[in-house]
């Protein structure tokens, strides 16, 4: 079933059910297959673009104006995109900001990522919702020639995320240090030069984001490749073990990255503190189990509730996976739960300054509502000094 066709299509969407969606091209030319999610984010776009978390998935963005801020070099998350491909109603006007540098079409097509514009993204957004993430396919061509059949082949021949270990396509390649803070005006970015903690943060697909809001809290951080060891993190004496976001089935990532967390735990004492992926892979090494979602959650109005105070924090979401909170051993308690779907959105030991959570409190949708998490690791390291 196709929706209404342009006069001069020159991008199309292909889903594996056959749904075919004609629109605009903008960005890169050529062709990208991925796991189709939606975000419901008003802001950000250029955030969500650059997350690792995003890795091998195309984004529909819900809110029309996407676009319209232009894009700026202090806002990536990383070096370049990750997300495979970008899908919008309304097609990017010139930018209208004092931070814009660059439109969002020549940013993308710098950077070889495909847009398509002039979609029925709610149509859209209904399909992922009622029948859950869809595979598909992105073409971009100026002339408009788009072979239907291979689209719709493509998107059926994608593996899908499950099982895939995607935490290695997108950690760094070696160890470095960060001790950049968060962005303040008029500032904005300025080194930590007074850091009371050494902390080794493990990179499965780190936003740079959180990586400021360890240094903003205090700490001197070491960033690790996802693949590294026991032996690795303890080699910098570190006073506290960060697990960060990342993309991909947790459970494939978990292989490599479990028993080090493992060790971690059985051997120390040190904070233990992680978001996203890292959060899975905390709960993996504690005996819990993770669950892939339907569409998963991605947004930044998702209200969370903190079960300890019963304070509702409205939160930054990105995942596909959840934690399956009726896996969860004794020993570890539920903190945070979803108030859309019930699902897990923390956790932590008993007795041990060890926990993590499923969103992003970098992210500052609240916009102070879950910073203090960085800030209660940094206490954690504080007690044991």
């Amino acid at each position: 079933m196709a929706t209404a066709v342009p006069a001069h299509p020159t991008a199309c969407l292909a889903l594996a059910d056959g749904s075919i969606f004609y629109g605009v091209g903008f960005g890169a030319t050529g062709q990208t297959v991925a796991e189709m999610c939606f975000n419901t984010a008003m802001t950000g776009y250029q955030e969500i673009m650059t997350d690792p978390s995003y890795a091998g998935q195309i984004v529909t963005f819900t809110f029309p104006h996407i676009g319209n801020t232009g894009t700026n070099a202090e806002d990536d998350e990383t070096a370049d995109p990750v997300a495979a491909g970008m899908v919008v109603k309304w097609m990017p006007t010139e930018p209208s900001n004092w931070r814009a540098t660059q439109d969002l079409s020549a940013w993308l097509a710098a950077r070889g990522r495909i847009a398509i514009g002039g979609i029925d993204t709610r149509r859209l957004t209904r399909t992922i919702r009622q029948q859950g993430a869809p595979h598909a396919a992105l073409a971009h061509d100026p002339d408009g020639n788009f072979d239907i059949e291979a689209l719709v082949a493509a998107a059926r021949g994608f593996a899908g995320l499950e099982g895939m270990d995607l935490a290695k396509d997108v950690t760094c390649a070696q160890s470095y240090r960060w001790n950049e803070m968060r962005w303040a005006w008029p500032e904005g970015y300025v080194p930590q030069t007074a850091p009371k903690h050494k902390v080794v943060a493990i990179d499965y697909g780190a936003k740079r984001n959180i990586l400021r809001c360890l240094a903003s809290a205090g700490c001197d951080v070491t960033v690790l490749p996802a693949s590294a060891t026991y032996e690795d993190v303890m080699a910098h004496q570190p006073d506290g073990v960060f697990l960060s976001n990342g993309p991909g089935d947790p459970a494939a990532t978990g292989a490599y990255a479990v028993p080090m967390i493992r060790d971690v735990l059985d051997k120390t004492e040190l904070p233990v503190f992680g978001i996203c992926l890292g959060h899975q892979m905390l709960a993996l090494a504690l005996g819990g189990a993770t669950v892939k979602m339907g569409h998963g959650h991605h947004g930044a109005n998702h209200p969370v509730k903190d079960i300890d105070t019963g304070k509702v924090e409205i939160t930054s979401m990105n995942h596909g996976f959840a934690v399956d909170s009726q896996s969860l051993p004794a020993g570890v308690v539920e903190t945070h739960r979803s108030l859309f779907d019930g699902s897990n959105c923390g956790i932590r030991m008993e007795g041990r300054p060890v926990y993590s959570v499923q969103h992003h409190p970098e992210a500052s949708p609240g916009p102070q509502d879950s910073y203090y998490l960085f800030e209660r690791f940094a206490e954690a390291m504080s007690a044991r000094a």
